[in-house]
């Protein structure tokens, strides 16, 4: 069902710091900061050879990883993201086998213009998994 593993995201609580970071100290090629109002965050991506790094960091208060952050003031692991090729599907045979689909279940649209779904961490080891149509 799954392909290959889009991104990681990692939250922070200054992205511009995290971009450095990657950018200077790592040599890595870095998008633009992105608001993505949608989600409640701000994105960098940090390109990788086969992979990419999602930075995060809260648009305010209401963010939905702001309490992530509050409990991880130096940054950590969010979410990872997986590639499907059929959203609806994935996720009508994810809730099939009793996973838990967050948000209501409606695909939004996510950060590259795709639709999106995260899947409850307590089904999935503990990990925050976001499936993206590619």
């Amino acid at each position: 069902m799954i392909g290959r593993l889009n991104h990681v995201a990692i939250a922070v609580k200054d992205i511009e710091a995290a971009t450095r970071v990657y950018k200077e100290t790592l040599g890595a090629t870095v998008s633009a900061k992105v608001p993505q109002p949608e989600h409640g965050v701000y994105t960098v991506f940090v390109e990788l050879p086969n992979t990419k790094i999602e930075l995060l960091e809260p648009m305010g208060a209401d963010s939905t990883i702001q309490k992530f952050v509050d409990k991880n003031p130096d940054g950590g692991i969010h979410h990872v993201c997986y590639e499907v090729d059929d959203i609806i599907a994935a996720r009508d045979q994810l809730v099939a086998k009793g996973a838990r689909v967050l948000g209501g279940g409606e695909p939004k649209i996510g950060a590259h213009g795709k639709p999106v779904l995260f899947l409850h961490p307590k089904d999935f080891c503990g990990t925050l998994v976001e499936l993206e149509q590619v």
